[in-house]
């Protein structure tokens, strides 16, 4: 039995077959049906969500099955002071899987060590968000015919942005991919994707302030909100929450077959007027985060039913004699958690909190 916290986590075999379940999904859907007849889903989502809750919730009962959960943290035990390991051994008492959205970056990976059920990160601060990567990859696949050989452009708040992060993670291990990093200088990618990613892997990328500069060699164009609720000072949301706006005019400097993506919700970063033009995928690609979500939830179960052993945590090269600086990490807030670090370059002496991936 396994749980998904990264992207990652699937190979690219898997991340194939996925697709392939997903697009029989849309073509027979009647087969699907009754698939997870008597199985419930545990939603626990300790911050507001609505694609991707609904989604989830959707694609549970369009498969037969059922669902329980909370939308808050405030209606949950999370309030009294429950750890996030007991919410998740609890719920493994009356849930087959659970998918769980927390603020804290690592809170899914501390559940799914705790339960006994595969848990499904669904956002987890701004570190994660492996089920938006699917339903992008979807939407890729779908809209371009392809997932290799594309110059991606991924505008706005790179820094915080966990579904930029997963999709980064995903499209870099497909051939003859390059990215595009369109951000001010306050929201530029993080350095645990820039050297596990960029750096390591040697995937080519350029960073630019200006959209209109880069729209005319863009295949993919990833839009994302500048996020209020990453932002510990409200004046710094309010300097930066406007830095890029999509509209009819920029959109004339596109390649003809392009599409733009969007996690959504969106505020004011693509203008509605855009909506209209049949390269605005966004709309779609909601859509198609359901029938993902679907098909991963079909994987998982089956795997579970098949080995109900919990997958063992590779030990090797972990350290405990550091200490995560990173104020929005799980082990910030759950005191008894052990600190654990991955020496991911031995030379450079640099090591990764497990939790939140950030380097000590």
């Amino acid at each position: 039995m396994r749980s998904l916290n990264s992207i990652l986590e699937l190979s690219v075999v898997e991340l194939d077959g996925l697709i392939a379940t997903a697009r029989d999904i849309i073509a027979h859907p009647e087969n699907y049906w009754d698939k997870c007849a008597h199985r419930k889903l545990a939603t626990l989502f300790f911050e507001p969500s609505t694609r991707t809750r609904l989604s989830f919730e959707a694609a549970m009962l369009e498969l037969g099955g059922s669902v329980i959960g909370f939308s808050e943290a405030s209606s949950s035990s999370a309030a009294k002071g429950e750890s996030v390991a007991d919410t998740a051994r609890m719920v493994s008492c009356y849930a087959d899987i659970i998918a769980m959205r927390h603020p804290r970056e690592g809170a899914p990976y501390v559940a799914s060590r705790a339960a006994t059920v595969p848990v499904i990160n669904a956002g987890d601060g701004g570190h994660n968000h492996p089920t938006q990567t699917l339903a992008d990859l979807l939407t890729i696949s779908r809209e371009m015919g392809r997932l290799d050989n594309l110059t991606i452009g991924l505008c706005g708040d790179l820094k915080y942005g966990r579904t930029v992060h997963s999709l980064i993670e995903a499209m870099s291990r497909y051939k003859g991919i390059r990215f595009v990093l369109i951000s001010p200088q306050e929201l530029r990618i993080p350095g645990f994707i820039r050297y596990n990613v960029f750096e390591n892997q040697g995937i080519p990328y350029t960073e630019v302030s200006s959209l209109e500069e880069a729209m005319p060699e863009l295949d993919v164009l990833y839009m994302t909100r500048i996020q209020r609720e990453r932002f510990d000072d409200p004046w710094e949301y309010e300097r930066l929450k406007d830095s890029y706006v999509l509209d009819t005019e920029k959109m004339k400097l596109a390649k003809e077959k392009m599409c733009v993506l969007h996690p959504l919700p969106r505020v004011n970063e693509i203008s509605v007027g855009v909506d209209n033009d049949p390269r605005a995928a966004y709309f779609r690609q909601a859509l198609n985060g359901k029938y993902m979500r679907m098909a991963l939830i079909l994987m998982l179960l089956e795997e579970a039913r098949q080995d109900p052993e919990k997958e063992a945590i590779d030990t090797e090269g972990l350290e405990y004699d550091r200490v995560c600086r990173n104020p929005k990490c799980i082990s910030q807030v759950e005191q008894e958690l052990p600190q654990l670090f991955r020496c991911t370059d031995r030379a450079a002496d640099i090591h990764r909190c497990i939790y939140c991936e950030q380097r000590a």
